[in-house]
């Protein structure tokens, strides 16, 4: 009798752990379980948020979900527009003018906007091409009036240069005829088609660009930085996977992947 009440003892110890080994493999790990963050960039803050997203899910579990589009513009896929076509996001990253109209209009989320980074204009021409010399604003004006055709952006980088750096320089009347802005592409990609030969562009997003070269950035003297800033999408279901998101990216082990990227990190660790 002892042994036989052993053995059911047994037999029983043994049912419940095939049970609770079965009932684990059907619950979802924390992991798989966590819902994706929804985030929308623009093209300035697109290179450094391809490195990160990826660190970011390795260290959280959570997922990216990425959307890109230009900070302004008509184009359909401008960030702008995604949203007022009702596109949902957690998060939207873009120059700090845009980020802010789109809190006036309710896109956003009023008050939760926060400057991460500050990127600089550069030049680029086709690869192969001679670099041209513009470290003075002297030089830079001969560059430009020399150029058979000038590529610009869309974005903010590109506002700057048809509304005051050319006045600045004083050769907007010279210069505005042979320039063109370019609408759903990089500039980049434009110079390394030979559609232009000198593109003006954020810095961080002429260095992705295979078939240019980078010929570095406008002189202080007419120097303009674009921030690019967060903030809540008035869609946002996920304020934790946010938070999360937002405190990473923000972090001294984020501003590495920053500045390889051409940005510079100016957001206090959340």
């Amino acid at each position: 009798m002892q042994a036989f009440a052993l053995f059911t003892a047994r037999r029983a110890l043994l049912i419940s752990a095939v049970a609770l080994v079965a009932g684990c493999a059907q619950q979802p790990s924390s992991q798989t379980s966590k819902e994706p963050v929804r985030l929308m960039t623009s093209g300035g803050f697109t290179a450094a948020h391809k490195l990160l997203a990826p660190q970011f899910t390795a260290q959280t579990g959570i997922a990216v979900e990425s959307a890109y589009g230009s900070s302004m513009g008509s184009s359909p896929t401008s960030i702008p527009n995604r949203l007022s076509q009702g596109e949902k996001a957690d998060v939207v990253i873009l120059a700090r003018g845009a980020l802010d109209d789109l809190a006036a209009k309710g896109l956003v989320k009023q008050g939760t906007q926060i400057d991460l980074v500050r990127s600089a204009v550069g030049v680029a021409v086709k690869k192969g091409a001679p670099l041209p010399d513009i470290s003075t604003e002297d030089k830079l004006r001969q560059v430009l009036l020399n150029a058979k055709s000038i590529a610009y952006s869309a974005s903010a980088s590109g506002t700057y240069y048809e509304t005051q750096m050319l006045k600045k320089l004083g050769i907007h009347d010279q210069v505005m005829p042979k320039s063109k802005k370019i609408v759903t592409e990089r500039v980049g990609t434009i110079v390394a088609r030979g559609e232009a030969e000198i593109g003006l562009q954020q810095v961080s997003e002429l260095l992705p660009i295979e078939g240019i070269s980078y010929a570095g950035t406008l002189p202080d003297s007419v120097q303009h930085y674009t921030l690019f800033s967060a903030g809540t999408a008035s869609t946002s279901t996920n304020p934790q996977g946010l938070e999360q998101l937002l405190k990473f990216y923000t972090s001294p082990a984020a501003a590495k992947a920053i500045r390889d990227t051409g940005l510079e990190p100016i957001a206090k660790p959340r």
